[in-house]
């Protein structure tokens, strides 16, 4: 056990990133049960951004290695780099970058001051790959008939099911970003083991390296043994030292800082999911963003004078065009009150999470945020041949002339055609506009970058779609002092009511508070659905995507 507050014992902070720490739904109430034994995410990059200033914290110690999404090793590695800053040594060991191409990972320990790594495990840094299946041929097989309209060539997720290879602009969005990814991989490995990028580029094309060969051209300083690793930091910052995870880690204070004793603060609010209409939820397909449950914490915001600035961190590929613009709605109310909206983007902010983020005054993204895919897609499965197959037949009686026009079981009639291009048309042209006017910029200059098509936060950042690049961590500093807030502002959920009044009227009351108080939230989504592979749920669904 960790010496109690006040002793003169020096912390060493341990962090075991061979997993994703993960992130708890705020609103779910078994949120405990399921992340219990498992590390936490938010807590531990408040400790790596905080935690060095502490007399008590003498270093840091983790335990890397593992596949690890592109965008989440970003934002830990921004959190590992402000630790480091300190001046306070950091450590990182692995048993082995080789097991799987842990080009990510390996990225991530380079952050760190030193990196050990096991005599018989290697250095898989061999650069970005990004594979799709199509599945226009199997479906034609079954007798699947995909009939959607999409706009425009680069909205990817209609040619996995209507196509059996690339088209060109396919092709070119995601050659466009692996290779910005790889470009942000090799500059920062560059940077952190003090290569120059034309030799980094040369030993992820020559990779994988064994455990010395790797120590010999530079990627690793030492090889040995977790014991080796700790006893060797021990040496360094005194053998008394003990070990405490970094989530655990807390900063002194004397007493608990109250949100309503604090002259101002910044409202969090998030926003993870496939984006759709009613409250958030959890599904087969995972979680669901509800427009209504984010839609309640914004006016939550929106109903305390205490807040001044909202966070609206997105991490979401997209869903219900019609739930992505309620959300906008009340982004844009939140703005128009004279608050600062900062937006931060996670592993994704793509189609409908780009549409709720684009009227904030500052969007700031992760290098490998995957966003933008400013476009729109509906339509159908037409299985009539599949059950012609099977020996199924159809009856139907209809009143109304369109009144199947989203049935499986029959193709768009011509005129139903007309009507779904002229409604995704629509869709589209207000989409961009809406993004033009958020970020200040005509449309003609905003539509080339539409067209569906997907960038990287560091692509994005060059074309104007995004303002800055950092992690969660940056974009409260960046709300604090737009809304001329203290660094230390208290920051979190908008919802202020007593636990008391929130017994037992928060399911029916009317205010908006304690709507948002029963709120459940959904977690991390695959960063697939952005790159044209999109969940499995939206085979029957006829509703309009901004996906």
């Amino acid at each position: 056990m960790p010496s109690l507050p006040g002793t003169r014992t020096p912390l060493l902070l341990e962090l075991d990133l061979t997993d994703l720490p993960v992130d708890p739904d705020p609103g779910d109430p078994l949120a405990r049960l399921r992340t219990r034994g498992k590390r936490l995410l938010r807590p531990t990059l408040r400790a790596l951004h905080e935690a060095a200033d502490d007399p008590r914290v003498a270093g840091l110690v983790a335990r890397v290695g593992g596949p690890l999404p592109w965008a989440a090793a970003q934002e830990l590695r921004i959190g590992v780099q402000a630790f480091a800053a300190s001046g306070k040594p950091t450590v990182a060991w692995a048993e082995s970058f080789g097991e799987v191409a842990d080009t990510a990972s390996y990225v991530l320990a380079t952050a760190f001051g030193t990196v050990w790594l096991q005599p018989g495990g290697g250095v898989g840094l061999l650069g970005v790959a990004a594979e799709t299946t199509f599945l226009g041929g199997a479906l034609a097989k079954l007798g699947v008939q995909p009939e959607f309209e999409q706009r425009h060539e680069y909205k990817n997720a209609v040619d996995t099911f209507t196509r059996t290879g690339f088209t060109e602009a396919h092709r070119a969005s995601l050659e466009g970003l692996t290779s910005s990814l790889l470009d942000e991989a090799v500059g920062r490995v560059a940077a952190g083991r003090g290569l120059g990028e034309e030799r980094v580029r040369e030993l992820v094309d020559t990779g994988p390296r064994t455990a010395a060969e790797a120590l010999e051209v530079g990627l690793v300083d030492r090889l040995g043994y977790r014991d080796q690793v700790y006893a060797a930091l021990r040496a360094e910052v005194g053998e008394e030292a003990e070990l405490l995870f970094a989530d655990r880690w807390s900063p002194r204070r004397t007493l608990p800082a109250l949100p309503w004793s604090k002259p101002g603060r910044v409202a969090l609010v998030r926003a993870h999911g496939g984006i759709g209409s009613g409250r958030s939820r959890r599904g087969p397909m995972g979680r669901q963003l509800g427009s209504d449950s984010v839609a309640a914490e914004l006016r939550a915001a929106l109903a305390d004078d205490q807040v001044k600035a909202v966070v609206l961190h997105v991490d979401s590929p997209g869903g219900s065009a019609v739930a992505s613009e309620t959300i906008w709605r009340e982004v844009c109310r939140v703005r128009e009150s004279g608050r600062t909206v900062v937006v931060s983007m996670g592993a994704l902010a793509a189609s409908g999470g780009y549409y709720i983020a684009a009227p904030a005054d500052v969007i700031v993204a992760l290098p490998a945020t995957l966003t933008g895919s400013i476009g729109v897609f509906g339509g159908k499965f037409v299985v009539s041949d599949l059950l012609d197959r099977a020996g199924l037949t159809t009856g139907a009686v209809q009143q109304g002339e369109h009144a199947r026009m989203y049935s499986s079981r029959r193709p768009f009639g011509e005129q139903e055609r007309e009507r779904l291009a002229a409604t995704v048309d629509a869709i589209y042209d207000d989409f961009v506009g809406k993004v033009a006017a958020g970020r200040g910029r005509p449309v003609a200059e905003v539509e080339p970058l539409a067209r569906g098509r997907v960038w990287t936060g560091r692509e994005a950042r060059e074309r104007g779609l995004v303002d800055e690049l950092g992690g969660l961590q940056d974009a409260v500093r960046i709300a604090r002092e737009r809304a001329g807030l203290p660094d230390d502002a208290p920051v979190g959920p908008a919802v202020h009511l007593p636990p008391a009044a929130r017994i037992g009227r928060a399911r029916n009351s009317e205010d908006p508070r304690a709507a948002s108080a029963v709120t459940a939230w959904p977690g991390l989504t695959d960063l697939t659905r952005a790159l044209g592979l999109p969940a499995g749920a939206e085979l029957t669904m006829p509703a309009l995507r901004l996906r």
